[in-house]
């Protein structure tokens, strides 16, 4: 029977923990599920956190344009993003390979036909491919989307069957509880127009994308028949939880 595949994005305000560095324990976190899960899904990672990850070693000197800085952060961040991918996933008995892509890849076709035929390699071959944007050579994460339209174009060239984007809320809040500071997720979406009525405009501490840029993703996904389901990756076993239907999460369907 054919494995299901899952294509798990994170932010990097869920790989810090909302801190000002790396958790090793939520990438354990992350690793000790796909090894659970092993024998009914596969999973490709679309992975932040570059920038945070630099930030945890170094500090630039700030004379240059902020954009040059966090583009030389993210090149110094990269391995020590991917080495800590290793060494967690290692344990755990999983192979990890990177993948660096920019959204200019998705607009021609051979360049689209070498990361299917690539990943589809890794994956067969028992590799979790760790994508993240290359981010010296494109700018898109760094001031837009946090991945999250990366993650969506990913999610359609390899049909998968779950887009799980994984963040610091318990999915999507209906404006009327936020306002009544009793937040209360919006379980089931049908109709993005009637979502995008409900969403603030507010970021993340450590990412650059709001619920905005989830929502966008979410259209990409539904357009090629995918569920998106954003939920908090926070929680420990988030992705067991929700699969299990356990925590409250948003399922856009």
């Amino acid at each position: 029977m054919a494995k299901k595949r899952i294509l798990l994005k994170i932010g990097s305000n869920t790989l810090t923990k909302e801190t000002n560095h790396i958790s090793r324990g939520k990438i354990e976190d992350v690793g000790i599920q796909i090894a659970a899960l092993n024998d009914e899904y596969e999973f490709i990672i679309v992975s932040s956190g570059a920038i945070a990850a630099a930030k945890q070693f170094v500090k630039l000197d700030n004379q240059d344009k902020d954009m040059f800085v966090k583009q030389a952060l993210a090149s110094i961040g990269q391995p020590h993003l991917m080495r800590i991918y290793h060494e967690n996933f290692s344990d755990l008995g999983l192979h990890i390979s990177q993948c660096l892509l920019s959204y200019s890849d998705f607009e021609k076709q051979q360049s689209k036909d070498n990361i299917l035929n690539t990943i589809n390699v890794l994956v067969k071959n028992n590799y979790i491919p760790i994508i993240n944007e290359n981010d010296t050579v494109a700018t898109d994460e760094i001031k837009f989307g946090d991945n999250d339209k990366l993650a969506a174009l990913t999610a359609e060239l390899l049909n998968v069957d779950i887009l799980i984007i994984a963040t610091n809320t318990n999915g999507i809040y209906t404006k009327v509880s936020i306002h009544n500071e009793v937040p209360e997720t919006i379980k089931l979406v049908n109709d993005l127009k009637l979502l995008e009525k409900e969403i603030g405009d507010s970021k993340s501490s450590h990412g650059t994308g709001g619920m905005q840029s989830k929502i966008e993703a979410a259209g990409i996904a539904k357009a090629a028949n995918i569920e998106t389901w954003i939920v908090n990756g926070l929680n420990d076993n988030f992705i067991l939880k929700a699969l299990k239907n356990e925590i409250p999460f948003t399922k856009i369907i």
